[in-house]
């Protein structure tokens, strides 16, 4: 068979070998691998065309990460795992309707993910009718009469569910919200709940603002770089650029993990010469290992030593007087933390974080950078909130060089939320799209991730319609999410390639295939394109430029305006005129949602433009007080049972969210297999098991509900005393359903006690 023929055979763990940890990121082999995989999915003219077309003024966005480009790009603006993610949607291999009649879904069910994912395109609709063991291909229009058919015969629209994943784009996002919410519901839990729903709601309550406040530019003006809780060499490599930048800049980086990733030891740049012959860039100055869970400790600390700190400059008074409330509570609240709970929470000794204050008074301008490792335990909110106090305590939100930056996944999830994909929707952008549409927009909260896992679980959904993504495999408690999808009476998946979801249905079932960002997009009115906006609060355009994969995709603004078309019998909106020129889109989109006046000729620009951010722009805050708030977060020590560990779930490197490309995480030294767990020397010899031996991890939480993920290979690895870490989604089995974070409810992936068990 051809190299870009799919793999019949499936994998198994049989090959695994474990190595010693990579102590440096990218690289030449970084490159190797990405031009390796590029090649065998598309083929060597192919794959040097698209890459070349990644993420340029006139290119498309890369459906990996949402990592801003800036104004100076490389013709090379794309990094390892993005390439792998455009190979796999640009790619030469197509399931087709032969496809489906060979395998039956309880087979494809069988199959490993990494197996489904390299299959290849999606070419037609196709659907799973009651009873049939196939799936078989259905016409648009007989999908698109189903999906009404069982909506309209709901006794209430809250009876379905309408997920988006963070690939949508502003475009398809607008008209997806504008269609839920015209049908009647506000029950739109997108991917952003299982992961920066934390950061939205801790920074709203204290910057009045749910989104990053630093530009890229900020990383380089920056004196100090925290990053916290994040692995940015596998989950978002080009981030290791804008840090080296940084660094030659004289920025000083602190990095803050359970475990020593490699990205943050030093960075080998594949694009400059020291990258590939030289030793790279070292780029944390100082590493804080910390417990998993210890960050909130930390903050506090460190709050606490500014607060008690006799140098006249450690605490910015004037701007705390004019900008900020709550700093009487907030001060007597710090001033009696108990150090012994600090010490205990972060496993960090006294002298490391009264080293890392001298980092801290030494800068003027301070950067707090975070992802997954803070945003997915329970007490997360309360871990946000208190990294904003300690940029507000000198001044750091609302200047060049300083401020708040999560790092989001999915290459557009700020933007599907800006544009209104939210299950809690604010009145006035209810008001606003009343006045546009003229109808009345439900009000009542609808249902996040993890409430419609409840609803689906209890039969109060009967129907889910996912646009994009994989919510089978995205989601905790994979028992039960599985059992719950399966009780739906009609389960929607749009989709570019075969993943989970497909083969874990409702009573019916449909699969609408869609196209990919590196695709044309041409409607009645002529090509197309759409926009994105990336981690920063940058929107800019892209452009497909590939031929489609088959001729029956249709793009995922025609299908959300096809399901309107169908659905809605009084519509508010001319959906067939918004297939046809998504510039229609864009002007419905310029009156409703702040930012984007004259979005269409602003888009246009060859960088795009910013959307607006109070804190950053004018040091205003728009919060409930006018101010920023400082806030009062009681300090909790998650304790482990004797003979117990914390597990956080990571990625490898062959992968991004569900989607696995690959067997190797070569930064770890793994290679060939998956089902791992990196455990500290000194607790395998505490628990009496050894490197190499075969366990099983057993959650425990106190529904006393037994959650058991089998046969890993016990792997000793220099993470922190007490922790573990094991990959997703294959541990998300052990992340008990209603065990989530306080205000945000994200399941807390990052926070699972577990025992672990020889195998039998």
């Amino acid at each position: 068979m051809s190299s870009r023929e799919a793999p019949r055979a499936d994998y198994d763990d049989s090959a695994l070998e474990v190595g010693k940890p990579k102590e440096w990121a990218a690289g030449v082999p970084g490159v190797a691998a990405a031009l390796r995989d590029s090649y065998e999915q598309m083929g060597v003219r192919r794959a040097a065309l698209t890459l070349l077309r990644v993420n340029q003024k006139k290119g498309f966005d890369c459906p990996g990460c949402a990592w801003p480009e800036g104004e100076r790009r490389h013709t090379a603006e794309f990094c390892e795992n993005g390439a792998k993610a455009v190979a796999e949607e640009a790619t030469t291999r197509r399931v087709t309707r032969d496809f489906f009649a060979e395998h039956t879904v309880d087979e494809l069910g069988e199959r490993s993910d990494m197996w489904l994912g390299q299959q290849g395109r999606l070419t037609e609709p196709m659907i799973r009718r009651a009873g049939s063991a196939h799936y078989e291909p259905v016409s648009w229009d007989e999908a698109f009469g189903l999906v009404a058919t069982e909506l309209n015969a709901l006794d209430s629209p809250d009876r379905a569910a309408f997920y988006t994943s963070g690939r949508t784009s502003n475009e398809a996002a607008f008209a997806y919200q504008l269609f839920v919410r015209a049908f009647g519901t506000n029950n739109l839990p997108d991917c952003s709940n299982m992961c920066h729903e934390s950061s939205g709601s801790a920074l709203t309550e204290t910057i009045g603002i749910g989104k990053g406040s630093v530009l890229l530019d900020d990383l380089r003006k920056a004196d100090l770089i925290f990053v916290v809780g994040q692995n940015p060499g596998t989950n978002h490599p080009r981030m290791l650029s804008a840090l080296e930048d940084a660094k030659r800049a004289g920025t000083r980086i602190v990095a803050v993990n359970p475990l020593p990733e490699a990205g943050l030891m030093r960075f080998k740049n594949p694009q400059r010469p020291s990258g590939v012959a030289g030793k790279g860039t070292a780029l944390a100055d100082r590493f804080l290992q910390i417990r998993l869970n210890g960050d909130l400790a930390l903050f506090q600390a460190l709050n606490r030593m500014l607060l008690e700190s006799d140098d006249p400059d450690a605490v910015d008074r004037a701007f705390l007087d004019e900008h900020t409330a709550g700093f009487a509570a907030f001060e007597e609240h710090s001033r009696a933390l108990d150090w012994d709970q600090v010490l205990e929470a972060t496993g960090l000794t006294r002298d490391e974080i009264a080293a890392t204050l001298g980092d801290v008074l030494a800068a003027k301008s301070i950067v707090v950078c975070w992802a997954m490792g803070l945003t997915q335990h329970r007490n997360s909110v309360p871990t946000i909130r208190e990294v904003v106090n300690f940029l507000l305590l000198r001044g750091n939100i609302g200047r060049p060089g300083a401020g708040v930056c999560p790092v989001r996944g999915h290459s557009n999830v700020q933007g599907d939320r800006t544009m209104g994909i939210f299950e809690r929707p604010r009145p006035e952008f209810l008001d606003a799209l009343a006045a546009e549409f003229g109808f009345e927009p439900p009000r009542a909260h609808g249902l996040d991730v993890v409430d419609t896992i409840r609803a689906m679980r209890d039969g109060k959904v009967r129907v889910f319609v996912g646009m994009g993504g994989n919510f089978i495999r995205a989601t905790p408690d994979s028992a039960v999410t599985e059992a719950a999808m399966r009780r739906c009476r009609l389960t929607v998946q749009v989709s570019t390639k075969l993943n989970r979801s497909h083969a874990v249905t409702g009573g019916q079932a449909l699969i609408l295939p869609t196209l990919g960002r590196t695709e044309r997009d041409v409607q009645a009115t002529g090509a197309q394109f759409v926009s994105v906006e990336d981690s920063m609060g940058m929107v800019h355009a892209s452009r497909g430029r590939l031929a489609p994969a088959s001729p029956a995709l249709k793009s995922e603004v025609a299908i959300v305006c096809g399901l309107a078309r169908a659905t809605l019998k009084d519509s508010p909106a001319d959906w067939s005129a918004m297939e046809d020129d998504y510039d229609v889109v864009r002007d419905h989109i310029s009156r409703v949602v702040p930012g984007f006046a004259d979005f269409n000729a602003r888009v246009r620009g060859p960088a795009g433009f910013t959307l607006p951010h109070a804190p950053r722009d004018e040091r205003r805050f728009p919060t409930a007080t006018g101010k920023a708030n400082l806030t009062v977060n009681p300090l909790e020590v998650l304790r482990v049972p004797e003979g117990r560990l914390l597990l956080q779930t990571v990625r490898s490197h062959d992968q991004y969210n569900t989607t696995i490309y690959g067997m190797d995480d070569r930064y770890r030294g793994v290679r060939a297999g998956r089902r791992v767990v990196f455990v500290n020397p000194g607790d395998l010899a505490a628990l009496g098991l050894a490197d190499g031996g075969t366990v099983d991890l057993v959650s425990e939480w106190e529904d006393g509900v037994e959650r058991r993920a089998p046969g890993f290979r016990l792997v000793a690895y220099p993470t922190a005393r007490g922790c573990a870490a094991a990959y997703f989604p294959e541990t998300n089995v052990l992340v008990p359903l209603d065990s989530t974070a306080q205000v945000s409810n994200t399941p807390t992936s990052k926070s699972i006690v577990v025992r672990l068990e020889p195998a039998v």
